[in-house]
């Protein structure tokens, strides 16, 4: 794709990454009719004016949405929306996701001048052109097993700067949503890469909105800890014990030796896919802060390809492969962007965390 990282998108740096600061939604909204293209419009404009993103930029960005919202009107009969995300580098991400019929064939669909409305194929071939990297996916609903979601996802990713160290690049995405979108959040990723190594915090404070936010904040120095996950997960729990205390799950992979180990308490659930298959992790019951059961990590040698996830309970863990057929040999961020919307429960804060490891 026009614009990707080398190689598994390697990280230069080593800072903790926190999804309250740097995975921000800043706009969703339906594509119901033309209407969506004025309001959208408005929207990019003041996000662009507050990111400082130049003119020209700004109309390649706006040019890529409004083509995304038209294929969602023209196509699948405005059943679908668009989102605007800021995720770590700074990156502006433009994302459509339909619930229209699918594209029956992708191959075909990717040729640029193949259209089946005069104006997919060519619009395909803007959005390429004109963001730094673009993925797709789509499940069609004539053909394979049946699923509870059929439509088209688009991702068209925009660097907003010079200097690319701070993306996180083709091996993870990142999904962290309020509750109705408010301004507080009770689910936190905090993430590092260092010395060949991947970790992060996946927590979830109980219940939503400040004080559940509050409790899971100023915890992303336990990620850089120089032992073990066991002493990553005490040190959360004493410090949460004056809060009203959180769940959390904790991943490292050796991303050379491709070992994985995850350890979690309560409510929060992983899993790891390779080639077509799928095997769930649970973890201990308990709060941390409060009353828990110890455990020892899981421990796996990932094989060529994997795609490890760790998810709060404001997603949804009725889903397989086979509701989602194909997804998981796609951009992280894709991946995560398509489960958090689809599977997330609109009566909960919401957050995933997808990586990929191996090509």
């Amino acid at each position: 794709m026009p614009g990707a990282l080398p190689g598994n998108g390697v990280l230069r740096m080593t800072r903790i990454i926190d999804s309250a600061l740097d995975c921000k939604l800043l706009h969703s909204g339906p594509t119901q009719d033309e209407s969506t293209l004025v309001l959208l419009r408005s929207k990019i404009f003041a996000i662009a004016k507050r990111l400082g993103i130049s003119d020209l930029r700004r109309e390649d960005i706006l040019l890529v949405a409004a083509e995304l919202a038209t294929n969602n009107i023209k196509h699948a009969n405005g059943r679908g929306m668009i989102q605007v995300w800021q995720q770590p580098g700074p990156v502006l991400d433009i994302l459509s996701l339909d619930y229209g019929p699918g594209i029956a064939d992708i191959a075909q669909a990717e040729q640029d001048g193949f259209s089946t409305a005069n104006t997919f194929g060519k619009g395909l071939g803007a959005i390429r052109r004109l963001s730094d990297e673009s993925y797709f996916y789509s499940q069609h609903n004539g053909s394979g097993p049946v699923t509870k979601w059929s439509g088209t996802v688009f991702l068209a990713r925009f660097h907003l700067a010079a200097d690319k160290s701070g993306v996180l690049g083709n091996d993870i995405g990142m999904f962290s949503r309020s509750l109705s979108d408010t301004r507080h959040n009770g689910d936190r990723i905090y993430l590092q890469k260092k010395d060949g190594r991947l970790r992060w915090l996946h927590l979830d404070g109980l219940g939503h909105g400040a004080e559940a936010q509050s409790a899971t904040a100023n915890l992303a120095s336990h990620v850089d800890h120089p032992e073990g996950l066991e002493a990553i997960l005490a040190g959360v729990d004493r410090q949460l014990v004056p809060t009203r205390g959180a769940v959390a799950a904790v991943c490292e992979i050796d991303t050379a030796r491709r070992d994985l180990q995850l350890l979690g308490v309560g409510d929060m659930h992983a899993r790891i896919f390779e080639k077509d298959e799928m095997q769930y992790v649970s973890f201990a019951p308990g709060i941390l802060g409060r009353e828990h059961r110890a455990t020892s990590p899981f421990r796996a040698t990932l094989g060529q390809r994997s795609v490890v996830v760790t998810a709060s309970d404001g997603i949804r863990r009725n889903w397989d492969t086979g509701n989602f057929v194909g997804l998981f040999n796609q951009h992280p961020q894709l991946i995560a962007y398509t489960l958090g919307n689809i599977m997330g429960r609109v009566s909960d804060d919401q957050s995933i965390c997808v990586s990929v490891v191996g090509k």
